[in-house]
């Protein structure tokens, strides 16, 4: 038995979602920017308490750990963290590009390649390659795109380009096997929950104290411009 509730708020997106033995009961998504924080832990009691269940009932709490953006990786991780602690329930993480893989990888044909694509900065993007089994075969990377990226690969089976990144590299990468949905994509926790059922039954577990979230790069501030104007 696995009841488990899944949290992503690795992009704008914040979603939450309740699955038993991998079969999604409920969802609720909120695509409002900086929803994150304040309607999170109500997100996750809702979704809970209308698929008929209360929260001690759960069997594990699920978050995407990443890569994305910082302050919503950030809230994601100490949200689920507070209710793995909480209620004295198990944490599993999911990485966030493989989520997003698992979201199309049975709506093309078995030889086309997917690759996630999260905005970073400028013309970089976190990426992965997964195929239709779902193997990754393409390191998980903070890359920046230019029209030889992914060249090796394009040149052998089509890749299907998607997120929210993916727009500003269309340009870039233009070559006859690369693919570019026109509706934009992002995180859910709708597939979160799937594999983390997964991950429940090879008890894949995260350290409740030291786990920390998929940042894949450190993080860069920028200078507020009141403060350039005085220096």
């Amino acid at each position: 038995m696995s009841l488990i509730v899944s949290i992503d708020t690795s992009t704008k997106v914040c979603s939450v979602a309740l699955h038993k033995e991998g079969k999604l009961l409920g969802l609720s998504e909120l695509f409002t920017e900086k929803s994150h924080s304040g309607m999170l832990t109500t997100l996750v009691e809702n979704v809970v308490k209308q698929a008929g269940y209360e929260l001690p009932q759960l069997d594990a709490i699920a978050v995407a750990k990443g890569p994305g953006s910082y302050t919503g990786l950030r809230i994601g991780v100490s949200t689920a963290k507070g209710l793995s602690f909480a209620l004295d329930k198990p944490l599993l993480s999911v990485n966030t590009l493989e989520a997003m893989a698992a979201q199309l990888k049975d709506m093309y044909s078995a030889d086309t390649l997917l690759c996630p694509m999260i905005d970073a900065r400028r013309m970089e993007v976190y990426c992965g390659v997964w195929n239709a089994a779902m193997e990754n075969i393409s390191e998980i990377e903070a890359k920046i795109i230019d029209e030889t990226a992914f060249i090796t690969l394009l040149e052998k089976q089509p890749i299907v380009f998607f997120g929210d990144g993916a727009a500003k590299c269309k340009s870039q990468i233009a070559h006859p096997n690369a693919h570019f949905p026109n509706t934009e994509l992002y995180p859910s926790a709708r597939t979160v929950g799937v594999l983390a059922h997964k991950a429940f039954q090879e008890q894949a577990f995260e350290n409740v104290v030291s786990f920390e979230p998929f940042y894949l790069k450190d993080f860069v501030g920028t200078t507020p411009k009141a403060a350039q104007n005085k220096a």
